[in-house]
């Protein structure tokens, strides 16, 4: 092809510019299918943003490609995951093979039923034939059609390999699995991996056939499930090509399907690439052996004999379910696992799960049918309300469920028969599966389902283990034993790690190892600057085992006593003489040298009590939560204070309130707690902060400041709050990133303002517990960190290694970036050349 004068492509639609880095699709943002540009539309008509014919049109509206005469290839592609549609909201305006021009008028679109009904209305215009072009428009702005976006070099794309000719080898026919055929997303991982042969290779349907390695010859096909398909391929490495080409398209190319095994001739697992990407569930790395496990069906025998040996036989299962629990919450390393197996033993007395299953014993079905019946019923209707924390209350349920029934038909619950470096992969992982796991030798795991607020990936983080999840259903297709190197962090799975990747992550490992063991023994020197600037590091706990361990690791005191620990995953409210109990042990395990910082009642909204009527909410994090709904309900409050008052005198007694958005808040709450006060006797009021998770309390901190002894600042609820993002949300996730320069100017406000009216700043959210926030913290001027229990250590150590002066010069910084990633970078540089410069200091 001879070079032409470049090309411009128009807007195709109106809307905001986009870069496809910010494209929440992997297959997308990666320029797996082709490089272009995104645009988040404000207009509903597509239209074409060069001349040329229209290459192809799927049949459902969603998407189209236009070549031009110079064998440009434009694929436009309306929404994600819009072809589950079905076409329902697209008109075509053009048919295939027919010729446009610029600006014409291709598909009407109905942008309100396809915002409602798929995963987001962003909208690509990729250049799938790879020439390089030019941004004409500036990134993030406002583009109206027919504006000038690209200016394409018609005639420079890359060449790829000669293919070599000879006789073509075909494959046995297969039937496509793909629920939407080979839409855009499977079609481009298919070609992707085409191209990775010098064979020609070809997709056969009937009487029609498509280059493999074109994106759109393949979509013109028009696939759909259940076509009956071949491949064809000529050349060197045909027959390879031709293996692993058929085992992709038994897979789904990276969407989640039942393959018709039997159709597929498979000669080894291959993947259409050599990365699996899912979202970290537990942060780490390791490098093992796949090791699939899965769950053997049970066999449930649905009539059972006399309805006396039915009940028996499941009160047993129950009871026996009760005190396999009892002893896994002993076990627990802390209280975040303890609490999952407590919840687990509160579902064995759920009534309604109860009254489910003894009326389905009346009608003479077994104990096992009955259970199992009425725990599954009720995992689906919790997965069906569309509530993230109740698909999770599901797991649990689904759990528990396996417990019973197998104690009911009495199945031993043996462990798996695992290998040495074992990377265990899986549909999905029980909590007890996972509680359960031999860290001698599981180095981490991979799920297909799961999150990462799941208690799954709570207790992989408890354990220690690298794990991800969300990860496409063809890992479930890797061979066992085969090699991979597990990047959690990145939510990584390399199916073909090179040798410098292993070396590189088992030497990191190994120093990984050292610092830690290096960091425990260091644990009880002071966190003090290299400079001689003191930090107080402090814990996070819910449980006195939690403050007796953190005494251990070398922690301060308690920067955060998250009291909602006595309230929650139980039927009724823990009595006044519970909760003074449980304060007054914590204050003497502190003793009178340590700060103790009781959080009052954080519940509501997202954490209701079930003792506590509360409505339901639209949007409960921006609802009755914390010290609003402890103020709308002032016996709630004064019995806690009367509570926590009783341990007045055992330690240096700290009160803090949580969700704190209006000064009148911290007003009634300070009248109650001195009317409690003067009622006990006390001469002397304990210590009054609050929170500063909201915005508005950040920015009233000056406000605030006289009339509090300290601020401690929740950075997770901070930064979701300020930038408008569910931290849990599973595309937002990612950049609710607590880095980002808007939340660190806040928490620096929030510091000015207290160090001027001589008050003392805490941070008691995550960000504190990662180490590579700890120089910016201390260069904002924060005075406390309180941290994740079993960070302790590595916090205290992080400090030792820093300057003060080079910390704040660092701060001043990172508040002028734009990015949360940048400002990530901007530190690792910082704390690079900080460490290699740092002494070790010798215990």
């Amino acid at each position: 092809m001879t070079t032409t004068q470049p090309l411009e492509l128009l807007a195709p639609l109106s809307g905001v510019l986009l870069a496809l880095d910010r494209v929440p699709d992997p297959v997308f943002s990666s320029r797996l299918i082709g490089d272009g540009l995104c645009i988040d539309p404000t207009s509903q008509t597509l239209c074409a943003p060069l001349a040329g014919v229209i290459s192809n049109i799927q049949d459902s509206g969603h998407a189209v490609s236009i070549t031009d005469d110079n064998g440009v290839q434009v694929l436009m592609h309306i929404g994600l995951d819009t072809v589950n549609l079905a076409g329902q909201g697209f008109t075509r305006r053009v048919v295939e093979g027919q010729r446009v021009e610029a600006g014409q008028v291709l598909i009407e679109f109905d942008a309100d039923y396809v915002a409602l009904n798929a995963r987001s209305l962003l909208t690509l215009m990729l250049v799938v034939s790879g020439e390089p072009f030019t941004l004409l428009a500036a990134d993030n702005g406002v583009v109206a059609v027919g504006q000038p976006l690209l200016q394409v070099s018609p005639g420079e794309a890359a060449e790829g390999a000669e293919e070599e000719e000879g006789d073509a080898l075909f494959s046995k026919p297969l039937t496509l699995p793909n629920a939407n055929g080979l839409h855009a997303r499977p079609a481009a991982v298919f070609a992707q991996a085409a191209k990775g042969f010098a064979a020609s290779i070809y997709l056969h349907k009937q009487t029609q056939s498509a280059n493999a390695k074109s994106l759109v010859a393949i979509m013109a096909l028009q696939t759909v499930q259940g076509d009956t398909l071949q491949v064809s391929a000529a050349g060197a490495d045909a027959e390879a090509a031709i293996t692993a080409l058929v085992e992709l398209l038994a897979q789904g190319c990276g969407e989640r399907v039942t393959a018709p095994a039997e159709e597929v001739e498979v000669v080894a697992p291959v993947s259409s690439a050599s990365v699996l990407r899912g979202v970290c569930a537990s942060p780490g790395s390791a490098f093992g052996q796949v090791v699939q496990v899965a769950e053997p069906e049970l066999s449930i025998t649905e009539q059972g004999s006399t309805l006396a040996a039915e009940r028996a036989a499941l009160a047993r299962g129950l009871q026996a379910a009760t005190d396999a629990l009892q002893t896994l919450q002993a076990k627990a390393a802390g209280s975040a696992q303890a609490q999952i197996f407590a919840a687990h033993q509160e579902l064995l007395e759920d009534p309604t799960l109860l009254e489910q299953a003894h009326r389905l014993l009346d009608e003479g079905k077994s104990a096992a049918f009955a259970w199992n019946s009425a725990t599954v019923a009720t995992a689906k209707l919790f997965q069906g309300l569309g509530n993230a924390l109740l698909a999770e209350r599901a797991a649990d349920l689904a759990d528990v469920g396996q417990r019973v029934l197998k104690l009911i038909l009495g199945i031993q619950d043996s462990a798996w028969d695992l290998p040495e470096r074992a990377i265990l992969i899986a549909e999905q992982l029980t909590p007890s599966q996972t509680a359960s796991l031999d860290t001698h030798k599981v180095l981490g795991f991979v799920t297909v389902g799961g999150g990462a607020t799941s208690h799954v990936a709570i207790l992989a983080r408890a354990l220690g283990l690298p794990a991800i999840c969300g990860v496409p259903a063809q890992v479930l297709a890797l061979a066992n034993g085969k090699q991979v190197l597990l990047d959690a962090d990145k939510g990584e799975l390399h199916l073909d790690p090179n040798l410098a990747e292993i070396e590189q992550l088992e030497t990191a490992r190994k120093q990984h190892v050292l610092r830690r063991q290096r960091e425990v023994a260091q644990a009880s020197l002071p966190a003090i600057t290299r400079d001689g600037h003191h930090v107080e590091v402090t814990a996070n706990v819910a449980s006195l085992q939690e403050v007796e361990q953190s005494l251990t690791l070398g922690g301060e005191g308690v920067g955060l006593l998250r009291s909602e620990f006595l309230y929650l995953d139980r039927n009724r409210a823990p009595s006044p003489d519970e909760q003074t109990a449980t304060y007054s042990a914590i204050a003497r395990a502190l003793g009178p040298q340590r700060n103790l910082v009781v959080r009052t009642l954080d519940v509501g909204g997202d954490k209701p009590l079930a003792y506590v009527p509360m409505d339901s909410e639209t949007n409960p994090f921006l609802g009755l939560r914390g010290i609003r709904l402890c103020l709308e309900r002032p016996e709630l409050l004064r019995e806690q204070f009367r509570a926590i008052l009783a341990s007045a005198g055992l330690t240096r007694l700290h009160i803090m309130l949580p969700m704190v958005s209006l000064l009148s808040e911290l007003q009634a709450a300070r009248r109650i707690l001195e009317e409690e006060a003067l009622a006990l006797g006390l001469s002397e009021l304990p210590k009054l902060g609050i929170m500063i998770e909201v915005p508005s309390a950040a920015l009233m901190a000056d406000v605030f400041a006289p009339h509090v002894d300290f601020f401690s600042i929740g950075t997770n609820d901070l930064t979701q709050y300020t930038l408008a993002m569910d931290r849990d949300h599973p595309r937002l996730a990612s950049q609710a990133d607590s880095f980002h320069p808007a939340v660190l100017r806040l928490i620096a406000t929030t510091v000015t303002a207290a160090h001027a009216h001589g008050k003392w700043v805490g941070v008691c959210g995550a960000l504190a517990s990662e180490a590579l926030a700890v120089p910016v913290l201390i260069g904002l001027g924060v005075d406390e960190l309180s941290v994740s229990v079993p960070l302790i250590p590595t916090i205290k150590a992080g400090v030792r290694e820093l300057d003060l002066d080079g910390c704040q010069t660092l701060a001043r910084h990172v508040l002028g970036l734009e990015e949360a990633s940048q400002v990530r970078e901007a530190v690792r540089r910082y704390r690079a050349a900080t460490v290699e410069t740092s002494p070790v200091v010798e215990h």
